[in-house]
Parts: structure tokens; sequence; C-alpha cells
């Protein structure tokens, strides 16, 4: 698993890796947000009920929680240590970018949010990421508390 382009940056700032391989693994990245756009292109349908299946997903999980803690949440979520789905979550606390672009619900790899339960000041989330065949995809449940600067950490149960 590559590393995230944020995860990218704090390692060329720190040092450990040089400009080349900074763009080296950038290129990767790009180049699969490319493939992605040219299946959209191929195929206009899938990719229109995909993001309309997302969008209600979202939408719904906003009426139900907030943005402002879906983005905290999805943020705790990408810093996880070796998490597949942090490749597509890394920007989710830019605010230009909807919620909805980070919800894969039919395109693999999926990552759904089946449930978000708030209990004494922790945050139990359970999230469906991998294959989009029914009862294929990995099910993970992870509990986020906040930290002495408040913000969210991600604890896999």
């Amino acid at each position: 698993m590559i590393p995230t382009p944020s995860q990218l940056f704090t390692l060329f700032e720190r040092g450990e890796i040089e400009r080349e391989e900074l763009q080296a693994m950038m290129d990767l990245h790009a180049r699969e947000l490319i493939q992605e756009m040219e299946e959209d292109y191929q195929n206009p349908a899938t990719a229109w009920m995909e993001r309309l299946l997302a969008k209600r997903a979202a939408s719904r999980l906003v009426r139900r929680h907030g943005e402002r803690l879906l983005r905290e949440l999805l943020g705790a979520l990408a810093e996880f240590a070796d998490f597949p789905p942090a490749r597509h979550l890394w920007n989710v606390a830019h605010p230009d970018v909807p919620l909805y672009c980070f919800l894969r619900i039919r395109r693999e790899p999926v990552f759904r949010i089946l449930s978000i339960d708030s209990k004494s000041g922790e945050i139990a989330v359970t999230i469906e990421h991998g294959e989009a065949a029914k009862g294929r995809g990995t099910r993970r449940t992870f509990l986020l508390k906040r930290d002495d600067s408040w913000k969210l950490r991600a604890e896999a149960f």
C-alpha cells in the first residue's frame, strides 16, 4: 500500500524521501484518478448511478450526524495505519470537496459507512470496504476517542 498524498508530503518534509520519490508516488495517485475518470467517461450511466447513491448516503449521514463530525471522523480513519480506504479519504478535511465523493457504494473498492454510534464521548463507527459483492467486503468497527488536543483518533476493535 503506497502512502496517501498527505503522508507523502509529511515524509518529504521530514527528509525521509527525495523529491523524485515524492513525484513518482504522486504520479501513481494521479494515474489512478485518471483511470477512474476514463472509466466514468466510458460508462456514464454507471457513474451517474454511483454518484446518486453516494449523494443519498452522504445526505443521510449529514442529516443524522452533521457534516463537521463526518469530516472529522473520516479524517481520523484516513490517518489509521494500514487502512486501505485511506487513499480515497486523505483530502476529506477540504471543505470544497463534497462528502459524497469519499463514499463508494458500488464501485470497487467500496467504502460504506454502515453505522455511527456515539456513547459517553466515544464514537463507534462500522464501515465496509473492499469487494462490492454482497457479503464479500471487509467490515470493521473503529472506536474513535478525542485526545488531549480534542482531535479524534481511531482505534480498531
